[in-house]
């Protein structure tokens, strides 16, 4: 662990900190952090911050509820900046969004990167716009039984290609069921942090059985 005196505060006895979603791994926000503030944080195990507009203590969610629980904090190479990845209750913007980071500034043509997030919001969008043609909004207008009925037989195919010991058509078939799977939870209105919440929640639990396990040996 790194002693405090070796960090790299500013002529304000400030540094920034950068703080990232444990589970989505986006950019929530950054904040500034002062010796106290970082002391805080640690002692507490959430993040509280030094307001440079209201020169004070900020405690994170304090006043709003949307706490971020502190999973770590690293400094970089020249231990002069902090990232501090966080579970966290709550938007994390004052405005009421996910992170702070949402305007597009510059977006290269060259290269587009796929994420399920990005998945979500094109089904969800065949859901709100019906689009005519799309297979996506034809299910939505079939309605839950007819979902149900497709996530169904694309689990048997994903058992019947693995069964086979097909890893090719596994993948396939692997990625039919999540798209119908994730159509299901836009219907219900499950969101993926709702998903990653809950196999955080699993890994908790899996963590401190092993800890139980290896202290009564």
């Amino acid at each position: 662990m790194l002693n405090f005196d070796e960090l790299k505060f500013d002529e304000k006895g400030l540094i920034p900190a950068v703080v990232v979603d444990a589970l989505s791994k986006k950019v929530l926000t950054v904040a500034y952090m002062n010796r106290e503030s970082l002391e805080i944080s640690i002692k507490e195990g959430t993040t509280c911050f030094w307001s440079r507009s209201r020169k004070c203590l900020w405690r994170k969610g304090e006043t709003s509820g949307n706490r971020q629980h502190i999973v770590n904090i690293i400094t970089d190479c020249d231990r002069d900046a902090l990232t501090v990845t966080v579970y966290k209750d709550g938007p994390a913007c004052h405005l009421g969004t996910d992170s702070c980071f949402n305007e597009t500034v510059y977006e290269s043509d060259l290269y587009e990167e796929f994420s399920l997030d990005a998945l979500m919001k094109v089904i969800e969008g065949r859901k709100i716009e019906k689009k005519e043609g799309s297979y996506t909004t034809y299910l939505f207008e079939k309605g839950i039984d007819k979902i149900l009925k497709k996530v169904g037989e694309e689990s048997t195919e994903v058992i019947i290609a693995g069964k086979a010991n097909d890893k090719a058509e596994t993948i396939y078939e692997i990625a039919d069921l999540v798209y119908h799977v994730m159509v299901l939870m836009i219907e219900m209105g499950i969101s993926l942090e709702d998903i990653k919440k809950e196999l955080a929640s699993r890994h908790v639990i899996d963590h401190k059985v092993k800890q139980e396990k290896m202290t009564s040996k």
